[in-house]
């Protein structure tokens, strides 16, 4: 049994997290802000601390410092729905035991804090998070963010795999900014877009006359990122010829530019992408398995945006004020419910880059994201997989067909009364924001009869 002490705005979370883990044999504390959860820790002994990070006053994150600056300290576990990599990064230096992305299985509640009791972290003082970079906070995101923290301060080498369009450059991105090398050069090459006979003096430099067109003596990219981060993306697409020279580059580190003779060393961090399978690439004997295991020291998948759709509002929002700034627009209104409804449905096999793509046209040729069938032409022209054009009901459609409105609203409705009509629970079982099942309620008209009916 441990002492645990939850700290959280949200009266239902508080109180729905701290039953299960009574139900388990712990005892615990509640408080609703970080003045009154540092007030019970002068009173109390606890254990483990699981504390929201966004609430009024002092965040969590200032919380954690408070508590990192106590002797003997506990576990702290920190949560949030609007997770994003610098904040958990920081919550991971700061000596945060663990992180979950809001809503969350009680269960999964239930076994991080079993993990805190029985292991102590360090912790070092926390830091103010800066903006974000990357966009998300489904729990696949949060675990990915909690992977770049793990790996960044160390010198291993990445490999980051995922679709086209996902956001790999960005993960390798802040794996140089949450890094050593932070101050030193971030560069970065797509060896899919650059021919294989230009792609060694691409990296390792040329001299001049070393052919045709060197015309001048050239630096190569391992050489401009020394003291920093060498991002190679698409790297399965490298011919076999080339990866006899990345990998005599990763064995001893030195650089031998085209048409000399002199070779020096650098000092680079390598990150690698793809969208390919890089160990089928081996089995199938394209790709060299010892380069393999020297780029994959430590890996890291980005998830598709069709496997956490609960992101797309957020994408859209940050989208929609990229979109007004590029022109020179105070604002753009957000995506009316329909439009909204068309994006969630849309399978996105461009993924991040083919949503930003979808939003900046839809923008362009209505002026807003507001009509439908604009946002489904838009979809159709440009999607890999074409969102089909809504058309209005036909009159001879059978009486018993179910809108998706309704179906939507059937099932909130069951999961209510379920709950006996608890939002918080509700929403933690629909694995939505308690905010996004209130505004959804208010919009299919629920009320609180037909919730207890």
């Amino acid at each position: 049994m441990a002492h645990v002490l939850i700290v959280d705005d949200d009266d239902g979370i508080r109180e729905s997290a701290a039953l299960a883990l009574e139900k388990v044999g712990h005892k615990t504390f509640r408080a609703s802000d970080a003045a009154s959860a540092l007030q019970l820790l002068r009173e109390r002994h606890v254990d483990v601390v699981v504390s929201d990070i966004y609430m009024p006053g002092d965040d969590g994150l200032t919380l954690l410092q408070a508590i990192g600056a106590r002797s003997d300290p506990p576990r702290v576990i920190l949560m949030t729905a609007r997770g994003t990599i610098e904040t958990t990064a920081l919550a991971h230096r700061a000596g945060a035991f663990d992180y979950l992305a809001k809503p969350f299985e009680l269960s999964e509640l239930i076994d991080r804090v079993r993990a805190a009791v029985a292991k102590s972290e360090p912790r070092v003082e926390a830091e103010e998070a800066p903006p974000s970079r990357i966009i998300g906070s489904h729990r696949s995101m949060v675990e990915m963010y909690k992977a770049i923290a793990r790996v960044a301060p160390l010198s291993v080498p990445v490999l980051i795999h995922g679709e086209s369009g996902s956001g790999k450059e960005l993960v390798a991105q802040s794996i140089h900014d949450l890094g050593d090398r932070a101050n030193g050069p971030f560069v970065a090459i797509n060896c899919g877009a650059i021919p294989d006979t230009l792609l060694e003096a691409e990296l390792f430099g040329a001299m001049r006359g070393a052919f045709t067109d060197a015309r001048q003596d050239r630096r190569g990219a391992l050489s401009r990122a020394d003291g920093g981060t060498l991002f190679l993306d698409e790297i399965g697409d490298i011919s076999p010829a080339f990866q006899v020279k990345l990998l005599r580059f990763l064995q001893d580190g030195t650089v031998t530019p085209l048409g000399s003779e002199k070779s020096h060393r650098v000092s680079v961090r390598l990150i690698a992408a793809t969208h390919r399978d890089l160990r089928q690439l081996v089995s199938e004997g394209t790709f060299r398995e010892d380069l393999y295991y020297r780029l994959a020291g430590y890996q890291i998948d980005v998830p598709p945006l069709r496997e956490r759709t609960s992101d797309i509002p957020l994408l859209v929002d940050h989208f929609r004020k990229i979109v007004a700034r590029d022109m020179h627009r105070e604002s753009i209104p957000g995506p009316s419910q329909a439009v909204l409804d068309l994006f969630l449905a849309h399978p996105w096999r461009g993924n991040v880059r083919e949503l930003e793509q979808v939003i900046r046209r839809i923008v362009i040729d209505s002026g807003g994201l507001v009509d439908p069938n604009v946002a489904a032409r838009v979809m159709h022209d440009i999607s890999p997989s074409p969102a089909p054009i809504p058309q209005p009901p036909t009159p001879e459609a059978p009486a018993d067909l179910t809108s998706l409105d309704d179906a939507e609203r059937k099932h909130i409705l069951a999961v209510l009364r379920a709950t006996g009509g608890n939002q918080t629970q509700a929403a933690f079982i629909l694995g939505i924001e308690r905010k996004t099942l209130a505004r959804k309620i208010k919009r299919f008209g629920i009320t609180v009869e037909e919730t207890s009916s």
